[in-house]
């Protein structure tokens, strides 16, 4: 395993896509692994591409030419590129170079969202044995918020909304429901939620601070006394508070 795993976690629209993109560009300490095009070596296009074909092909006829387990097989290719290359650091060698690895949410997201279509469960059960992080940092963005940052739902895919139309109670009530589910897939992970500030580089920051606070030696301190404000349960109720 890497010397730290940490995975972004969050709801759609909260901006997690820029934050990595900007934890990539100044902090080459850092190794960012996600799915996202500009993130993804040139060895690894046919990710890029099956990504492009759902986005494109498969969501518009999802429920007509394709399945909702259709669809769950070729997500799962990202899951499974994403567990590789966690896979990869133990060898030290490689795409594991030893660096500290921050991973983006679909790891945990893309099962979420199988969850809400009702995917076959011994589909993607088995995800749950992959390699599990040190953390997640739930980056947490108002709802309304993200509303507007999708451009009030003219960049929504269905896989974010629930029934037929991009409205915003299609949009509230399927992240609302994402959110309990993502939470209930960490549930025995340490979890720090970290607000979405104003613009991308002041999220980044906050980001970035956890993750250097993951990544800091232990300490002699109390292994069972939690960090103030950090590894308290970050349950629905709490984030709602």
């Amino acid at each position: 395993m890497p010397s730290a795993f940490v995975v972004l976690l969050g709801p759609d629209g909260a901006g997690k896509s820029s934050v990595m993109a900007e934890i990539a560009r100044s902090r080459p300490d850092w190794r960012c692994v996600s799915t996202d095009g500009a993130l993804l070596g040139p060895e690894y296009r046919l990710i890029a591409q099956l990504r492009h074909n759902v986005v494109d092909d498969v969501l518009p006829a999802l429920g007509r030419d394709y399945s909702h387990d259709f669809l769950a097989g070729l997500l799962q290719t990202a899951v499974i590129h994403l567990r590789d290359q966690i896979a990869a650091a133990d060898g030290g060698a490689g795409p594991g170079d030893g660096r500290p690895v921050v991973m983006d949410s679909y790891y945990y997201k893309i099962l979420a969202k199988c969850r809400l279509a009702e995917v076959s469960d011994p589909m993607v059960a088995w995800w749950r044995g992959f390699p599990q992080p040190d953390r997640v940092l739930y980056l947490d963005g108002d709802p309304r918020s993200c509303w507007k940052r999708s451009g009030r739902g003219a960049r929504l895919n269905p896989l974010e909304y629930s029934g037929a139309r991009p409205t915003w109670p299609a949009f509230d009530a399927y992240q609302r429901r994402l959110r309990e589910l993502m939470l209930e897939e960490v549930a025995a992970l340490p979890v720090t939620r970290i607000a979405v500030r104003d613009g991308v580089k002041r999220t980044a920051r906050a980001v970035m601070a956890a993750l250097d606070s993951q990544a800091a030696p232990a300490t002699d301190q109390d292994p069972q006394a939690a960090p103030a404000g950090r590894d308290a349960p970050c349950t629905p109720e709490a984030l709602a508070s």
